[in-house]
């Protein structure tokens, strides 16, 4: 829950009238958000409702068309993130800007005045391992970054920050990369933090966190403010989310029952490496019919993106075997999954779902481009593609000024439709969606999840592998827990006790056991 609000906080930044305009796109529209002492306030909003610019404006990487900028009563103006960090206002990107051939320390350092040309890094590592501790930020100052895991480089972040002297941090979509655990552990670091005064704006379309976390909430639609610091405790999930889109959004899936036919795909024992040739499928075995939804789920890291590659044809395996619809196709090619009716979700859309720089038309073709009407021999019928992608614009609600804009140009959800369209158009017998909502607003989480109920009606088998334990309860007829490339069980009954045991290395087998165990504690 969140804490007990102080009546009397001191504002300590005012943004005010805030307008914004990139090329075709009005980003924020007469903004106004006010930043208090010691609070944790949350800027809510769909993709591309403006929350990140007006942020960056507030830490100095964009400069305003017009409004006013006031830091504890006083307007400023900044030209850069060294001029807001000056004041006291950091920011954490969700993409971090590390240097991971360095070690904390250093990465700590880079860029500051502070340190004479000789430094004795050991004392530097002593005060930053304190910083550290004082704030639950525990991570080896000496440890290079590519070695530590996301939850880890976020705090080398914080700390970044922390040292600076930051007393304004905020931070972008935060929780976006980090396992269940990790956003815990950050949850505990901000209330250390807003204890000591410090103040945190935290830009996040997941409605849970928002209101576990914030004092107050700021909702942003379309550059527009539509609630101004309204009382986390005073307002409910629903509300927020209407809100944010506009319109009632609902949060039960309508799941309708449907008997699963015959096995569509079939994983026997496979072993496969990783991308540093460490084993990361140790023998995993599991089944999806036709017209179900089998979940996976596990903390990050421990195997599904390799097992979605495997039965895809981007990995190869190194034993077992895997057949779709009683096919052998171990180790074939993509185009082998693709002609056995298998669409995959992949988890990176941006890199391995989609052709940035190409149009929505050109992304869209890319599995039936050498089919009539489309294909015509080594041509390409733009008259038809261009139907077809309108088509699909129109039926997926894809936002975008044209059929010919490049998809890196799109918002994460119009993105994610883009490849939805692509790949449900195909008609998959088998589809692989991995973290599909990932990163989406609640309004295009609930587009996508329907989508994927969709295809279960249809008699499609899906496997879903998420990180979202609520999504994977609400959606699947059953779910597999993955640990360290192993299955460790699998559950109906929705258990999030057995769930949780499993994730963290239990058997199934042993969970009775433990359960036992710990109840007569």
């Amino acid at each position: 829950m969140p804490k007990e609000e102080v009546p009397d906080l001191k504002v300590i930044a005012h943004m005010q009238g805030i307008r914004k305009r990139f090329p075709g796109v009005l980003a924020n529209d007469q903004v106004d958000f006010e930043l208090r002492e010691g609070e944790v306030h949350a800027l809510l909003g769909e993709n591309g409702a403006g929350k990140s610019t007006l942020m960056n404006i507030l830490a100095g990487l964009y400069h305003p068309d017009s409004g006013t900028i006031n830091i504890r009563g006083k307007q400023v103006s900044f030209n850069s993130p060294q001029d807001a960090i000056k004041v006291g206002i950091g920011m954490i990107h969700q993409h971090f800007m590390l240097v991971p051939s360095q070690t904390v320390t250093e990465n700590v350092l880079l860029g500051l005045n502070d340190p004479p040309f000789i430094i004795n890094l050991k004392d530097y590592d002593d005060k930053i391992r304190q910083l550290g501790e004082r704030l639950g930020l525990i991570v080896d100052p000496r440890a290079k970054i590519w070695q530590l895991t996301v939850g880890e480089q976020q705090r080398v972040e914080i700390l970044k920050m922390l040292y600076r002297g930051t007393n304004v941090l905020i931070m972008d979509e935060p929780t976006a990369v980090l396992a269940p655990s990790e956003i815990e552990d950050l949850f505990l670091t901000l209330r250390k933090m807003t204890a000591e005064g410090k103040s945190i704006v935290f830009i996040s379309h997941k409605l849970n966190e928002i209101t576990e976390i914030s004092d107050r909430v700021t909702v942003l639609r379309r550059g527009k403010v539509t609630a101004s610091g309204i009382n986390t405790r005073e307002t409910t999930r629903e509300k927020l989310a209407e809100l944010m889109v506009g319109r009632e959004v609902l949060f039960r899936i309508d799941k309708k029952p449907v008997k699963p036919g015959d096995v569509v795909l079939s994983v026997e024992n496979v072993q496969a490496e990783n991308d540093k040739n460490l084993q990361s499928l140790r023998g995993l075995s599991l089944q999806v019919r036709a017209g179900e939804i089998v979940g996976l789920a596990g903390v990050a890291g421990n195997g599904q993106s390799e097992l979605a590659e495997v039965i895809t044809g981007l990995r190869k395996c190194t034993a077992g075997k895997i057949c779709i619809h009683g096919q052998d196709t171990t180790n074939q090619s993509t185009l082998t999954s693709i002609r056995q009716g298998v669409s995959h979700i992949p988890e990176d859309r941006t890199h391995v779902g989609s052709a940035p720089n190409l149009s929505i038309t050109d992304n869209v073709i890319m599995k039936n481009y050498n089919q009539q009407p489309i294909g015509m021999g080594w041509l390409i019928n733009s008259l038809a593609a261009n139907r077809f992608a309108t088509k699909l614009k129109d039926e997926y609600e894809i936002t975008a000024p044209l059929i010919n804009t490049p998809v890196r140009l799109l918002s994460g959800g119009n993105l994610q439709r883009v490849i939805l369209a692509r790949e449900i158009s195909s008609k998959p017998k088998l589809m692989v969606a991995v973290q599909p909502t990932r990163g989406l607003d609640v309004g295009a989480i609930e587009g996508v999840q329907r989508l994927l109920m969709q295809q279960r009606e249809a008699g499609a088998a899906v496997l879903l592998i998420s990180e979202e334990l609520e999504e994977l309860l609400s959606l699947s007829d059953r779910i597999y827990i993955i640990y360290e490339g192993q299955i460790m069980g699998e559950v109906t009954d929705g258990d999030i006790r057995k769930i949780g045991l499993m994730m963290t290395g239990t058997p199934l087998d042993k969970i009775g056991k433990e359960i036992t165990e710990e109840d007569g504690k």
